[in-house]
């Protein structure tokens, strides 16, 4: 697998996110044009899932490994 550079790496759920957005986007301008459309709106929308998912794993990845920097709050609940 590639080693990207850390900002590369902290953009690309970004990335995934606006190229999804671009293509519901052209979906929609699209409408008339029936399978296509179709077709790029469930990428546009898979596009955003990852880029969500992604963003998600690494909040939760980033918690739980600051829990294990104070072991101590391992048992307690998180504080927001």
């Amino acid at each position: 697998m590639p080693q990207f550079s850390r900002p590369v790496y902290e953009g690309l759920p970004w990335f995934y996110i606006i190229c999804g957005l671009l293509a519901l986007a052209l979906s929609y301008a699209l409408a008339l044009h029936g399978g296509l459309s179709l077709v790029i709106g469930i990428l546009g929308l898979l596009a955003v899932l990852a880029g969500v998912v992604v963003l998600l794993r690494r909040r939760d990845y980033r918690a739980l490994r600051a829990q294990y920097g104070d072991p101590d709050a391992l048992g307690r609940p998180e504080e927001r």
